[in-house]
């Protein structure tokens, strides 16, 4: 994991509303501002906050399914931002995205094999090639040979699951975005998928941006966690150290809120006052300085840098 394989530089996503049910024309949302992000190699970045903190937009902007405000979202020296819909087609086979509800991206009336073969077909793989690759992904990823004449409606969520991963994985990307790819599961089923993505991700040296709000899913699979807060990066660590020791009063929150497991665990448990602001009116200064048990006259004024503290990036002004 030593070379990034994207880069994202002040990356933006503005929202411009309008309509009988706002206040102005020119009220914007800024779902995502100006987020910075390298992720290596074959690792797996984990991407966690409450909703509504732009995980998911950000995730839709790599793989360009949103169109970004501004910034640059390079990946292997491409710039994705830029590119037009005619040349991402192209590219679009290095990098895939898999979502959080499997039926609703599967086609109900089509059977499983040709909805696996969907992404070859495109591409211009030949007819008998694609129903190779597609009963070979479907054996990788546990379903059995009869699944390839099988219709969605046919399969369990789990299983489902599995198909998406299998048409993802169809192109042999390198990148994968999994949006909440396990939360509308089963929790005993959660393992399993969870289990088959480390297991493919070594098999097919594959890069992953896993964006999750359940803390305990994003610490199993994740190499490197960034917490979200109103759209913007304030705490990104190595993943142990980021349970064991936070240092941003917003992370501290969030891991306390996990369910404790024992009576050893003795985390303080820390209740945040308030909702999280309106989005398209942000507070000035530190955008959780209204929520900080820790807020000072300076976060209402100045908005902290994300900063290198050890191995890990912070913005605060007074980090744990």
């Amino acid at each position: 994991m030593s070379n990034p394989i994207l880069s994202i530089r002040n990356l933006s996503k503005n929202y411009i509303l309008g309509g009988a049910f706002t206040k102005s024309s020119k009220d914007v949302v800024h779902a995502v501002e100006k987020v910075n992000l390298e992720i290596m190699e074959g690792e797996t970045l984990g991407i966690v906050g409450e909703s509504g903190c732009g995980k998911s937009t950000l995730g839709r902007m790599i793989v360009r399914l949103e169109e970004p405000t501004g910034g640059e979202i390079i990946f292997e020296d491409l710039d994705l931002a830029k590119e037009s819909h005619r040349a991402l087609r192209t590219h679009r086979k290095r990098f895939q995205m898999i979502f959080q509800d499997p039926y609703a991206s599967l086609n109900p009336r089509r059977q499983i094999g040709k909805i696996v073969e969907e992404p070859l077909r495109v591409h211009g793989v030949a007819k008998q090639e694609r129903k190779r690759v597609a009963q070979d992904l479907l054996r990788r990823v546990g379903l059995d040979a009869n699944a390839y004449e099988k219709y969605p409606h046919e399969f369990s969520g789990g299983q489902r699951q599995r198909v998406v991963i299998a048409r993802a994985l169809a192109l042999n990307p390198r990148l994968v975005v999994a949006d909440e790819p396990v939360s509308a599961l089963d929790v005993s089923i959660q393992a399993q998928v969870l289990n088959l993505f480390k297991d493919l991700q070594k098999e097919f040296n594959l890069t992953y941006v896993f964006i999750a709000h359940d803390l305990g899913v994003v610490r199993h699979v994740s190499d490197r966690i960034a917490v979200m807060y109103l759209g913007k990066i304030v705490e990104l660590a190595d993943a142990n150290d980021l349970y064991e020791h936070p240092m941003h009063p917003y992370t501290k929150a969030l891991l306390s809120a996990n369910p404790r497991m024992d009576d050893s665990d003795t985390r303080e448990r820390i209740i945040l006052k308030g909702d999280i602001p309106n989005p398209i009116n942000r507070p000035s200064g530190c955008v959780f300085n209204p929520r900080c048990p820790k807020a000072q006259e300076i976060c209402k004024t100045e908005s902290p840098q994300l900063i290198n503290i050890g191995k890990r990036q912070v913005s605060c002004h007074f980090p744990e």
